[in-house]
């Protein structure tokens, strides 16, 4: 059994989104029948009258808005900030998904490579005294994504959500010293989107559950379009479907261009028509390189980021010359790039001309990167079943026996 902290979250369970009814528990696929939840009441979302609330599992199920629905996730950082929730998640797994019981199957669990000691002890106690498994493992996921691209040692650069880090990974096991991270990542990108949509544009992003109908208007034209009635919901139910059309935005138009931003050399690229879901339609050109351009060049990013940003490319560089001088050949030799925001257009080759540039030519520079776009944003769930497999890490687990002599301190002895 393979468990992500990350993905048993975003994957196998997309979201929790919480709605103030009932005391059931749904996943996300078709016919499914709903689990009970009203012996714990232990559920993120809005309280009816009677104080009872529902937590709501799988990607399905957050398409259809119900009274007071919110959206909310255990995970903060890469890291287990609802523990209950958490639970919750893993019961659901365990319930509807494995369909087995979980002392008869070990687990290994994934987990950020800035993980804090007591979170790591306290997702231990979870697996062993409330799911009773005979043995457990926690590796980084940046181990895991150098293993899942036949590599153990590696440079590591993971473009998520939150942020963007360089992990250094030597013999399989992460280089602390050398971690570097930035905000430059996914969230920052839909700021960007949202900016030019709505301030610069003067345009409004509706996402489908609002529209009921709509009809064809000239390209630039104010939408027509008719607001469907639907239950009032939480913000961040809303703002969930809204990064929805984002992110569908972000994967048809945005492109990283080949050299630093130049306006000139911008306006001689095709453009890219993106039509939305309330019938508004328009060209980009420029502007779908330029919003990308943060990535490699932070000198311009304004806001609550401030001006003193590392970009990607910086990053890299950093975290290679906080390393000892005998490996950084194999880690620029192996740069590993995974990741949603690594699968924009023209991400990967912007990465490795700006690191071309960068690398001491004594040093080879090679970037990797898988060409399907599943493996790339799921190499840690690659990774685990491939190490897992492995007939020398049987002798890694820590077994049942163990922790209950040592306790869950035994995961930082074992679980570097």
């Amino acid at each position: 059994v393979l468990a992500d902290q990350r993905i048993a979250a975003a994957a196998a369970a997309a979201a929790a989104a919480a709605s103030a009814s009932t005391g059931e528990k749904k996943n996300g696929e078709e016919g499914d029948q709903p689990m009970d939840t009203s012996d714990t009441n232990r559920v993120n979302g809005q309280a009816d009258s009677a104080g009872e609330r529902r937590v709501i599992l799988g990607l399905n199920c957050l398409h259809y808005p119900r009274p007071g629905m919110a959206v909310t996730s255990p995970m903060q950082d890469g890291m287990v900030e609802d523990f209950d929730l958490y639970e919750e998640i893993l019961d659901h797994l365990y319930k509807k998904h494995l369909r087995s019981k979980s002392e008869l199957h070990p687990v290994l669990m994934s987990e950020a490579p800035w993980n804090i000691r007591a979170k790591r002890e306290k997702i231990t106690e979870i697996m062993f005294e409330r799911y009773n498994i005979p043995a457990f493992y926690l590796c980084k996921t940046a181990v895991l994504t150098a293993f899942a691209n036949g590599r153990s040692t590696a440079l590591v650069v993971d473009s998520g959500a939150s942020q963007t880090s360089a992990v250094p990974v030597h013999d399989g096991y992460v280089l602390q010293q050398g971690i570097v991270r930035t905000p430059l990542a996914g969230d920052f990108l839909s700021g960007q989107v949202r900016t030019l949509i709505e301030e610069k544009m003067g345009q409004e992003i509706v996402p489908p559950y609002l529209v009921a109908s709509r009809e064809p208007v000239p390209e630039g034209a104010a939408p027509i379009w008719t607001m469907k009635k639907v239950p009032e919901v939480a913000k961040s139910y809303h703002h969930f479907r809204v990064n929805e059309v984002v992110h569908d935005f972000k994967a048809s138009v945005l492109q990283a261009s080949d050299t630093p931003y130049d306006d000139q050399a911008a306006n001689m690229y095709p453009t890219s028509s993106y039509e939305f879901s309330n019938g508004y339609h328009a060209t980009f050109g420029p502007e779908r390189f330029q919003l990308c351009e943060p990535f490699f060049d932070a000198s311009n990013v304004k806001g609550v980021y401030g001006g003193d940003l590392l970009a990607i490319p910086h990053i890299v560089s950093t975290s290679v010359g906080s390393c000892d001088v005998d490996i950084r050949p194999g880690l620029f030799s192996s740069v590993v790039v995974t990741g949603g925001n690594s699968l924009v257009r023209g991400f990967t080759e912007r990465l490795n001309r700006e690191l071309m540039q960068k690398t001491p030519a004594s040093m080879r520079l090679k970037v990797i990167a898988n060409a399907q776009p599943v493996e790339r944003r799921y190499s840690s769930w690659i990774g685990g079943s491939i190490l897992a497999s492995l007939g020398t890490f049987q002798q890694m687990w820590i077994s049942k026996h163990e922790f209950d002599e040592q306790g869950s301190t035994c995961v930082d002895r074992k679980c570097p």
